[in-house]
């Protein structure tokens, strides 16, 4: 007789965990002591977790006590197959690391900031002598000078505008500069000094841009004194025009210091950073200050940030990820400790080369500026998860209307646009729960079967054609990258802005790929194009209209719009390129650079083309090497002889 299995004790955990525990277990064998970052994978080699820790060893090790991990991180070491680890100098550099790696990686169970915006800043140019104000993104340059970053390019339209109404600078591209005759409008409206036509001199220009790097720097005051002073003597030498300029260069400087909503008098450079939770959501409200102004404020919702979180974690691995590609300021505002601070500003000091302070005020008008950003935080949320119903609710609506086995979590709408067959484009937009899917966005210039003439597509502009082309290439590459179909880049539901016809052609392309079972419908115009009366087709079912007023029509119309809208500011993108090529982009070894120093010089290409070898050795830039090249390809039998270069 048997004896009865003995049950296992409650704690153990299944054994699909246990798998994931071995592996953890077989990695610990040779897991050293130093800090360090890991990371957990899973069986295609997608991060799942990051994270970092002071001993790697005897941080690791509490992933093989499943018992005592919370729901999430069970999860986690159920799909565990293999771990990564870095060995850094100190805990902070793995905190830096590990706010690195998760705002590239994205794993699943970690909180992620996802903002893929890049933040605009103020560059002014230092390599020419009449410095250029503007706005920038993206990796700085040497021999310019940079102030930022602004929440919003509001924001820095707001400073921009400030500074050319205050200090009078150009904002002009130097090609335009170099090109100028006579002043623009900019100068007219008083928003320019006129440097192009020496309106100011180099000196008194040079002063202007001096003023405004203090005021970047936040010296308001100082130079309103001054102002008024200038003023006042200008005054009484009866120079009473140059006493009205700089009066209204006072006004400006007075209307940018009481536009601000929200002002923290005494602190120059500081982020206020707020964190509102609600119904398992996070989201963080951030205002940004330099040099004593308020460069504008912007929300970030964090994913995987669950109500089982404390608020102090979530904003710890906020601010970690924020300042992962920003300088971190002098001060942090935060309305929780977040945890880890003491290690946290030791991280973000390091990064920064000074001090960096994390504070959380208790009263005064810091506590008041954080209540504010939290309050912001709070209504953001509320919005989002305002506009998250509607959306669940048109999305259920579209299920309804066309007979979906569930609710959509993917739309794709699709469209096309050309001119008479040239400079065509198919284009795909994304919608779902949370809107638009902007990131999901793609456009396809339209190759066709054989190369044409420039320019030109060798369908004809065959609609059918250039429908087949995009989806071959949008689903055959979706094929090639996930087989199995087990990935959340699949549609639910596929529009096509056309009747039966475009329905029926689609509808085989994708019968071709084997993708049957995607639904897909065509939305035809009604008569006279109306928007309201449009017929909606499926396959083996009759065509029908949406009540004029209903909520879902509006919806689907404007999934169709939108992709007009893409399709159509594709092709005008890409046929004002075709039409602003050059014949001296032919010529090899000419780059932007000598070809911006040739039409400067000459005028326009045909004027390159013309000109003799001489002239072509006398342009500023253009050496006698690149002068023959260029020559020669102009004049293939003409040689490098002289005579009749005159």
């Amino acid at each position: 007789m048997t004896e009865p299995e003995t049950p296992p004790p409650e704690d153990t955990p299944p054994a699909p965990v246990m798998q994931g525990v071995e592996v953890i277990e077989a990695m610990l064998r040779t897991l050293p002591l130093a800090p360090g970052v890991y990371r957990m994978l899973d069986a295609k080699g997608d991060a799942l977790y990051v994270g970092k820790a002071r001993s790697l060893k005897k941080r690791v090790v509490a992933y093989t006590q499943v018992a005592r991990l919370p729901e999430r991180l069970r999860r986690m070491v159920f799909e565990t197959r293999r771990m990564e680890v870095i060995t850094t100098a100190s805990e902070a550099e793995a905190l830096l690391l590990e706010a690195n790696l998760i705002k590239k990686l994205r794993p699943r169970f970690n909180i992620v900031l996802r903002d893929d915006k890049s933040y605009p800043w103020l560059v002014m140019t230092e390599d020419h002598p009449y410095p250029q104000i503007a706005k920038h993104r993206g990796e700085r340059r040497k021999g310019a000078s940079y102030w930022g970053p602004f929440a919003s390019v509001w924001a820095v339209n707001q400073t921009l505008t400030a500074l050319q109404r205050v200090f009078l600078l150009r904002s002009c591209r130097d090609t335009v500069f170099d090109s100028r005759s006579r002043p623009c409008l900019l100068h007219q409206i008083k928003r320019c000094s006129a440097p192009c036509v020496e309106r100011v001199s180099r000196e008194d220009y040079g002063a202007l841009v001096r003023e405004a790097k203090e005021f970047l720097s936040g010296g308001i005051p100082t130079i309103q004194k001054r102002l008024a002073k200038e003023m006042e003597e200008a005054a009484e030498r009866l120079e009473f025009e140059r006493a009205a300029s700089i009066r209204d260069r006072i006004r400006g400087l007075t209307h940018v210091q009481g536009k601000d909503r929200i002002n923290l008098d005494g602190v120059n450079d500081a982020d206020v950073v707020a964190l509102h939770q609600m119904a398992g959501q996070s989201c963080v409200q951030v205002f940004f200050f330099r040099g004593g102004r308020n460069n504008g404020n912007r929300p970030f919702f964090l994913s995987h940030a669950k109500s089982e979180q404390p608020p102090e974690e979530v904003l710890g691995a906020f601010l970690g990820q924020l300042y992962d590609d920003l300088p971190p300021p002098p001060l942090v505002l935060v309305s929780h400790d977040p945890t880890d601070v003491d290690l946290l500003t030791e991280a973000l000091s390091l990064k920064a080369g000074r001090k960096v302070e994390i504070h959380r005020p208790q009263r005064g008008e810091k506590k008041s500026a954080v209540d504010h950003a939290a309050t912001n935080a709070r209504e953001a949320i509320e919005r989002r998860m305002a506009e998250g119903a509607a959306q669940a609710d048109l999305l259920a609506g579209v299920a309804r209307v066309f007979e979906l086995p569930d609710t959509p979590e993917r739309i794709e709408i699709y469209d096309n646009s050309h001119t008479m067959g040239t400079n065509a484009y198919g284009v795909m937009v994304a919608a779902g729960p949370s809107g638009f899917l902007k990131s999901a966005y793609r456009k396809y210039g339209i190759k066709g079967p054989a190369a044409g003439a420039p320019g030109a597509t060798p369908t004809g502009g065959d609609d059918f054609a250039m429908m087949r082309e995009v989806f071959e290439r949008r689903f055959g590459r979706a094929l090639k990258e996930d087989p199995g179909r087990e990935g959340e880049g699949w549609p639910d539901l596929v529009l096509i802005d056309g009747g039966a016809g475009q329905l029926s052609a689609a509808r085989d392309i994708l019968n071709e790929m084997g993708l049957h079972d995607i639904p897909m419908v065509g939305i035809a115009k009604g008569p006279d194009r109306d928007a309201g009366r449009e017929w909606f087709h499926q396959t083996g079912k009759d065509p029908f209209q949406l009540p004029p007023r209903d909520a879902v029509l509006y919806y689907l119309q404007r999934l169709r719009d939108e992709a007009h809208r893409f399709a159509i500011t594709t092709h005008r993108a890409g046929r004002s390129k075709a039409m602003v090529r050059s014949e001296l982009d032919d010529v090899p070894g000419v780059g932007s650079a000598i070809k911006r120093k040739l039409l400067n010089h000459f005028g326009s290409a045909r004027g390159v083309r013309q000109a003799g070898l001489a002239d072509l050795e006398n342009c500023p830039g253009i050496g006698p090497a690149v002068a023959r090249r260029i020559h020669g390809h102009f004049h293939p039998g003409a040689g490098t002889g002289r005579m009749g270069d005159a």
